[in-house]
């Protein structure tokens, strides 16, 4: 029974959630803008830097905002729904708690939604800024952590991908440090009173979020190791 009542919410957020990330803003801005497919043009990703190369910098801020947008909404639903299923179902020990699964859940598929738009034939972004959406929802002390470690290297060597992937793939240990050293062993956490699967949870997510970007980023980081990697520049036509 417990696991059916686990089941119902996160299916409606699931659902909901990868809806929403499958709104692709760079492939609608590169044609509003441009009239053409951003997937046609430089990476052949579907996100905001080729944006920049495809259609300027006026429609790769838009699409950058809208991706951020997607996700923080995909997220409030998700809290929204988990937090409807407590006058329900009370099976966790505190609403906030149930916040944080709804959140994570929808993070996830609003990324994979972003990643595999099902309106635009399952060929998206690798899900960056959905991610980093995410983790400002979740805590902002990690998101500050990471965008730190992000401006470092892309200001040191103007390399977005470097950026992006160093301070991803590195979530699961700053999500440790601060669910389990910090929040666990001091009993203080902005979710409230914190329990061992909370920072299992956190870690698990984080584990998962990690894999995906690496995963999306395999020819980046080939080209980051090779030496060929290309530079951020702003296109402003």
């Amino acid at each position: 029974m417990d696991f059916v009542k686990y089941l119902i919410p996160a299916l409606i957020t699931a659902i909901a959630a990868y809806l929403i990330g499958s709104i692709s803003f760079s492939i609608i801005f590169t044609k509003h803008f441009a009239h053409i497919d951003v997937r046609d043009v430089g990476s052949g990703s579907a996100g905001a830097t080729n944006v920049n190369r495809a259609a300027g910098f006026k429609a790769s801020f838009l699409t950058f905002v809208c991706d951020l947008g997607k996700c923080i909404a995909s997220v409030l639903l998700g809290r929204l729904i988990f937090t409807l299923f407590i006058g329900v179902f009370v099976y966790l020990d505190t609403p906030m708690i149930l916040r944080f699964y709804g959140s994570y859940i929808a993070g996830f598929f609003c990324m994979i939604g972003h990643i595999f738009p099902l309106y635009f034939g399952f060929r998206g972004g690798k899900g960056v800024t959905t991610y980093a959406a995410l983790i400002l929802m979740i805590d902002w002390r990690i998101c500050l952590v990471e965008v730190v470690i992000f401006l470092v290297l892309f200001l040191s060597t103007k390399m977005v991908s470097l950026g992006s992937v160093t301070a991803l793939a590195l979530h699961p240990i700053i999500t440790f440090i601060f669910t389990y050293l910090i929040d666990f062993r001091t009993q203080t956490s902005i979710w409230g009173a914190v329990r061992i699967y909370y920072v299992i949870t956190s870690c698990a997510f984080a584990l998962a979020f990690a894999a995906v970007i690496v995963y999306k980023h395999r020819t980046n980081i080939k080209r980051i190791l090779n030496g060929t990697e290309s530079k951020y520049q702003i296109n402003r036509k």
